[in-house]
């Protein structure tokens, strides 16, 4: 059932992230505060995701994760009646709403973990992340679609999208409530109570599993600073070349199966090679994206669509590998909880990144952004190499 919802809030989750920055920029008249909602929905990911980790904690995997896309789906409704009358302050405060199915569909990942054996925590991780991609590729593909059904309804073309996000996120949440029976963490917290002293549970806090702890959110964070940035200002950078939306569509869908499809492979990297090898092939992965990025001719739609590929398999690398590293070094008395506040420290990040991505590009270049986005993604090898000598 994680599979299935994960499914339908991948078509959720790219409705924002295609055209986001787009109706900020129709409703705003205003490049420089195109990175907002890219921001907001971050900030509001961060907002939801401490909420979804504590109900999570208390009460399971399925209240926590239904409780979010349902949000996610009120979120997604308010931007559409935001773009439909003009009302600026609506859409802020909607956007900050719908950050919760992005929040949501990034818990779900743990959910994955929860059953597995250390050994096998990359393919399980993965195994969820990889559903969401054939709704998010689906989603940005859409656009003309949903953006037809709009204008039937007299809303802004750029509304059609969240639509399409308000039904998907509301099925995912349907989805999981009736049917993610038993609870993956509660049950994991039951076969654990049956043996007194488990692998994990027998861990000495003081062992450097700390400094794998701050090494797996450190690489969580820097992936996604340099993925936000990168990829808000990529729709706006090809509007001003003469592309339409739909060929913003297309790089984005290339760039969210980059995120998403190469899971399978990229968890058994990380059960097979290791969760710190695959960290620092995701630092190198995404500075390849940023200078291809940066390279690129404005007016060249497949060569865009290569960097934003890379940037989302660079992504994929650290987000797999860093949720292992966690889930590695979290007992399950605590584990829910502290991967919401995690997740609150990579949704800020990304608001950051997002934010600060229309600032830069405003102040200088497209290219410029690209290339900072890359050199900032090296950081994560130190990191690794510190932490391997721990």
């Amino acid at each position: 059932m994680l599979v299935t919802a994960q499914i339908l809030s991948g078509a959720g989750l790219a409705a924002g992230i295609t055209v986001g920055a787009l109706l900020a920029q129709e409703m705003l008249a205003s490049t420089s505060l195109s990175g907002l909602p890219s921001a907001l929905f971050t900030i509001g990911s961060a907002a939801t995701a401490v909420i979804v980790g504590r109900v999570s904690q208390r009460l399971g995997r399925r209240v926590g994760l239904s409780m979010g896309y349902a949000t996610g789906a009120a979120g997604s409704l308010g931007v559409v009646i935001a773009a439909g009358t003009g009302n600026v302050f609506l859409l802020f405060l909607s956007l900050f709403v719908y950050g919760a199915g992005s929040a949501t569909n990034l818990q779900a990942r743990y959910a994955g973990a929860d059953l597995a054996a250390p050994q096998q925590r990359g393919r399980a991780v993965s195994t969820v992340l990889v559903a969401t991609t054939v709704g998010a590729v689906a989603g940005p593909n859409l656009v003309t679609a949903t953006g037809g059904l709009a204008a039937s309804l007299g809303l802004p073309q750029l509304a059609g999208p969240f639509l399409l996000a308000a039904v998907a996120y509301a099925a995912a949440a349907v989805v999981l409530w009736v049917m993610l029976r038993p609870d993956p963490l509660t049950t994991a917290r039951a076969f654990a109570a049956e043996t007194p002293r488990s692998q994990e549970e027998s861990v000495d806090p003081a062992t450097p599993h700390r400094a794998h702890l701050v090494l797996g959110a450190s690489v969580m964070v820097i992936t996604q600073i340099v993925m936000a940035a990168i990829m808000t200002m990529t729709p706006v950078h090809m509007q001003h070349h003469g592309h339409d939306v739909s060929a913003a569509g297309l790089v984005i869908a290339v760039h969210i199966a980059g995120m998403y499809l190469p899971s399978p492979f990229s968890g058994l990297l990380v059960d097979r090679f290791g969760r710190l090898a695959v960290a620092a092939a995701s630092g190198i992965t995404l500075l390849g994206a940023g200078l291809v990025a940066a390279l690129a001719p404005p007016q060249s739609t497949w060569l865009l669509a290569l960097a934003l590929g890379l940037l989302g398999l660079g992504w994929n690398f650290g987000l797999i590998s860093g949720t292992t590293i966690i889930t590695d070094a979290v007992p399950l008395a605590t584990r829910a909880k502290v991967q919401g506040k995690i997740d609150v420290s990579i949704a800020l990040a990304g608001a950051g990144g997002g934010m600060a991505s229309g600032m830069v590009v405003a102040a200088s270049s497209y290219s410029v952004l690209a290339v900072v986005g890359g050199v900032l993604a090296l950081a994560i090898i130190p990191a690794v190499a510190r932490t391997a000598r721990a």
